[in-house]
């Protein structure tokens, strides 16, 4: 107990006297973060590789422990090959981050590299080997681990975007898996995490709003990375066959707000590796609250997931499931003010059948744009576009191009004209207060459009051509 007690007490001293010496390192250097009034709302440039000192405050407190000779430092000295086998994958996540800190990498870049930590991370030892009562090794255990890792390296890298959240929110995740280490008799995850959680929350004395010293990708990286890490160290000791459930619940708020991230940007056909300013953090402050009351509201959710977390883990199997019922009630009620209208929208094509008319639609539209491209004259192209007009919210058509004439009996409606200049047009006519296959009815336009263009101007060409070869004969 009191080599914990000295691990803890270390890395927290550590970080409080390293955080503002490499503040005042980076302001030296010019490695601090300037403000761009759109995603970041901080008035001077700040410092943003505050992940030095807490990687630096974690290893020193191990190097102490190892220095002073306390009695429990021979768990220490036990766990150092597994930390020699962990630290080339540490090493490489902190410097893919530290490079992006300094010269903005790609997102592609990051991608990869954080890849090859987690392949670094399974040769070394931490391998996600079962999940729901289920058991697997080899190749799907080599592809599980790594996607869980990268998924939390990114989930607290994309949380970092208000002073103290992202810290603050692994110091939440890192003091619950210790805890749960406690709980489980996992010495290895206590000793782990003790001088993480140390480190943290000295670097929240410099990083909780207003924030003199932002985490860096360095820091928010390496800080998903071990948590991510120090998850599936969690779920080999757990009593419940959930497994992974209970640290995806520790990690829920950033996990949750990636996974968010990622599905509206699909949903809205936007960059997926784009940053903006719709993550959870940036909707609860355009609803006016400050920063600081959202890095609190967010440490309460924390807070609670937390507690959901350690009951799953520790409580008898037929409560778990009501507790985890809680917890997603309790994220989709949330979910529900913050504005997210892509989820909305969605869910109302999906459920009054919008979604199979619009996919219905693009069916037809092929098919129509495949027998309009290979009609042979004007005469049938009219006779095709009017057969269609119906499938796309259209009473009747009108075709003069080229000194032919067609149109269909309709009555009532207004009126969309499509010109083809030195051609003619073509006239599709519409039922007034219409706003059926709205969406349909623009792309099939365009598909006239476009179609008939090419083929006009083909036309055209050949007419050309022939009249060349008619003068040179």
């Amino acid at each position: 107990m009191y080599s914990l007690l000295f691990l803890g007490f270390a890395s927290f001293v550590l970080s409080l006297f390293l955080t503002p010496l490499v503040r005042n390192l980076a302001l030296r250097f010019g490695l601090v973060d300037l403000p761009d009034d759109q995603r970041k709302h901080h008035k001077v440039p700040v410092p943003r590789v505050g992940g030095i000192a807490i990687l630096a405050a974690t290893i020193g407190a191990y190097a102490l422990l190892l220095l002073v000779g306390l009695s429990e430092g021979h768990i220490v000295r036990q766990g150092i090959p597994f930390a020699v086998r962990l630290l080339p994958a540490v090493l490489v996540i902190f410097g893919v981050g530290l490079a992006d800190d300094i010269f903005d990498l790609s997102a592609w870049n990051k991608l990869g590299a954080q890849s090859a930590a987690g392949m670094l991370a399974w040769a070394g030892g931490i391998r996600l080997v079962s999940m729901g009562g289920h058991t697997f090794s080899g190749p799907l255990s080599f592809v599980l681990t790594i996607l869980w890792i990268v998924a939390c390296s990114n989930a607290v890298n994309l949380i970092d975007g208000v002073d103290g959240l992202a810290a603050g929110v692994g110091l939440f995740a890192t003091i619950t898996t210790l805890i749960a280490g406690l709980l489980h008799g996992n010495m290895d995850l206590v000793f782990a995490t003790v001088p993480l959680a140390g480190a943290l929350l000295g670097f929240l004395r410099f990083n909780f709003n207003p924030a003199s010293i932002f985490l860096g990708d360095c820091g928010s990286l390496t800080l998903g990375f071990l948590l991510g890490c120090y998850g599936i160290v969690w779920s080999e000791k757990s009593p419940t066959l959930l497994g992974m459930t209970a640290p995806l619940l520790a990690l829920s708020v950033p996990l949750l707000d990636a996974g968010i991230s990622i599905v509206r940007r699909f949903l809205r056909n936007q960059p997926i590796f784009r940053g903006d300013s719709s993550h959870i953090h940036h909707k609860l402050l355009s609803r006016g609250l400050t920063p600081r009351r959202v890095v609190l509201l967010l440490y309460g959710f924390c807070g609670l997931a937390a507690a959901a977390s350690l009951m799953v883990t520790s409580t008898h199997q037929q409560y778990q499931g009501f507790v985890i019922v809680l917890v997603c009630l309790a994220a989709w009620l949330g979910l529900q003010h913050l504005g997210y209208n892509e989820f909305g929208i969605a869910g109302k094509l999906a459920m009054d059948g919008s979604f199979r008319r619009i996919l219905n639609a693009q069916f037809a539209l092929i098919g129509f744009e495949e027998e309009l491209a290979n009609a042979p004259t004007l005469e049938q192209c009219w006779e095709i576009l009017s057969n269609a007009c119906p499938q796309f919210g259209f009473i009747g058509s009108e075709l003069r191009l080229d000194g032919i004439q067609c149109s269909g009996d309709s009555t009532g409606g207004w009126y969309v004209r499509i010109d083809f200049p030195g051609h003619g047009y073509i006239n599709l006519k519409r039922k007034p207060g219409s706003a059926d296959r709205g969406t349909s009815a623009v792309l099939f336009i365009d598909s006239i459009s476009r179609i008939l263009t090419q083929r006009l101007t083909q036309a055209t060409l050949d007419e050309l051509e022939a009249l060349t070869y008619e003068n040179a004969d």
